[in-house]
């Protein structure tokens, strides 16, 4: 019974020497493979200090992001993973101004009987150029006027 009960203290020794002997990756090797984990995210960079995972930079995305942060908490050694990183924040889309093509056509019918006056898309705006007669010029108003198609830009040059 002495001998069982020294085997069994033995062995519970033996197996608690070799957990207690487990490797422990160092901060450079976890630093490397969280590098190389990061690497696809252009602009942002990981240190490890102590186990700790430090992301900073900026992504592009929140998704890129978060898989980042699961990459790296994902790496054996790494206990956790401090965010420092933004995201970068979304282009705004270009607002391109271009005049409804029926609402010019409508303008180019309204307009049609005056010789010299032309309806037109400068810039996104719709725009009235030309020469005319201070009668037809009055007349191309009220057309335009008549048809409510809000803000336009007359640049009609009366003779």
């Amino acid at each position: 019974m002495k001998k069982t009960l020294k085997m069994a203290a033995l062995a519970l020794m033996v197996s608690m020497t070799a957990v207690s002997c487990k490797k422990k990756v160092s901060d450079a090797d976890l630093t490397s493979k969280a590098t190389t984990v990061v690497a696809t995210y252009p602009g942002t960079t990981v240190e490890v200090k102590d186990g700790q995972a430090h992301l900073s930079g900026v992504f592009a995305t929140q998704a890129d992001k978060d898989a980042a942060i699961a990459a790296l908490k994902a790496v054996e050694g790494v206990k956790d993973v401090h965010d420092m990183a933004t995201v970068a924040p979304a282009t705004p889309a270009v607002e391109v101004n271009v005049v409804d093509a029926a609402v010019l056509q409508k303008v180019s019918d309204a307009i049609k009987d005056i010789k010299g006056v032309k309806a037109e898309d400068v810039a996104g705006v719709l725009t009235l150029t030309g020469t005319a007669s201070s009668a037809d010029a009055r007349k191309v108003k009220e057309s335009v006027d008549a048809l409510k198609i809000g803000k336009y830009d007359n640049k009609i040059v009366v003779k």
